[in-house]
């Protein structure tokens, strides 16, 4: 006979990494897409830059720097036991 099933655990710090580690990997994804973004609001193909892209590419990469920035310090704690998370 089977046991009944106790709820499931999860401690907070090693989920909390978890998931930070997950959004960090999805940063270069997300950060292509923005940066690629502008080609498609280009009309009729022409690769002509105005100055409101340029400052929206450099936003974009300020806003990518920082969130790096951010992920970086909650990355660096508890990169060395794989016993603690499974």
């Amino acid at each position: 006979m089977k046991r009944p099933r106790g709820p499931l655990f999860l401690a907070r710090a090693p989920y909390r990494r978890r998931r930070l580690r997950d959004a960090a990997r999805l940063l270069p994804v997300v950060g292509i897409f923005l940066l690629l973004l502008p080609l498609l609001w280009a009309p009729d193909a022409s690769m002509t830059l105005t100055s409101g892209d340029v400052i929206y590419f450099f936003v974009v990469w300020l806003v990518l720097i920082g969130l790096a920035a951010a992920f970086a310090p909650g990355l660096r704690g508890g990169a060395g036991s794989s016993d603690e998370e499974d």
